[in-house]
């Protein structure tokens, strides 16, 4: 017999009116475990971190599998123009002073307007902006935190189809930077990609192969030859059966790219003979997957 479920009533707290659960107390619970902010798997990098002539940054987060970071700043009550403006400041300096890595700004403020989700929106277009609304809700003598992100960051085009911004080649290019047998591989797996669509074809740029469907980049899947192995992207979003299917392979595998969204294998010609069916799935599943 299922065992009974019971219920629990719970009231919000408003912690910018409470004499303990103070801004401190807060920044101390995400330092603590900074995934309930639902960004991901992040690490503390530092807390009120001193920024020149700007005050000090309430939480600095690290996202080590993709160079990431987020400048966080966490106010109670009410979020107004000025909190807006130190956050985004406080992400302009970071990203000035550690440009080798991507920079996103984070606000958390217990109430966040349809006002202030307006004004946010707006830098949104040009700045990684997110914000999250935190909510405080007491169980008997218990507070538990919950943390729900109002405004995504406004998702940007993907690098690999901006070829403006990359140097075209051609296959000649390739045969000297990579080996014949990693760009026989390329031509396999485009061979498997026209089962689904006879359209594609291979683009060759300074820095991948991509794919082009009638002129126009659709580089669902890129590939990066190298002389002893073939990189392979797959646009696709992460799934644990997903990422379980890929390390019982025991493929070698880079981490997850999270900003990108893709998936990615480093290839050789054994890999591909003997799990073939398998990375003609997730070719399949990232050609399905495309918008």
């Amino acid at each position: 017999m299922d065992q009974a479920v019971n219920y629990a009533r719970h009231e919000r707290v408003w912690l910018r009116e409470h004499p303990e659960l103070n801004e401190k107390w807060i920044q101390a619970r995400i330092a603590e475990d900074p995934s309930i902010l639902g960004l991901g798997d992040l690490v503390l990098k530092d807390k009120e971190r001193i920024q020149p002539r700007a005050g000090r940054l309430d939480l600095l987060l690290h996202d080590v599998d993709a160079d990431r970071r987020y400048e966080v700043e966490v106010q109670l009550g009410q979020t107004d123009e000025s909190h807006i403006v130190r956050t985004i400041e406080y992400w302009d300096i970071e990203r000035k002073r550690y440009p080798q890595y991507d920079h996103c700004a984070v606000i958390v403020a217990e109430d966040i307007t349809s006002r202030f989700l307006n004004v946010i929106g707006l830098f949104n277009g040009s700045i990684p902006l997110i914000a999250i609304q935190l909510y405080a809700l007491r169980l008997d003598d218990q507070v538990a935190l919950v943390f729900t992100t109002v405004l995504e960051e406004l998702s940007r085009g993907f690098i690999d189809e901006d070829d403006g911004a990359q140097e075209p080649a051609d296959r000649g290019y390739w045969e000297s930077r990579a080996s014949r047998n990693t760009l026989e591989m390329t031509d396999q797996l485009l061979a498997v990609l026209r089962q689904w669509d006879p359209k594609l074809e291979l683009k060759y740029n300074k820095y991948y192969i991509g794919l082009a469907k009638n002129g126009t980049p659709d580089n669902f899947v890129v590939f990066r030859p190298k002389r002893e192995f073939l990189q392979v992207e797959a646009r696709l979003p992460r799934s644990e059966g997903t990422d379980r299917q890929l390390e019982d392979t025991g493929l070698d595998l880079m981490p997850y790219n999270k900003k990108w969204g893709k998936y990615r294998i480093r290839l050789t010609r054994l890999d591909l003979e003997k799990h073939h069916e398998l990375v003609a799935e997730i070719l399949k599943r990232a050609h399905d997957n495309r918008t």
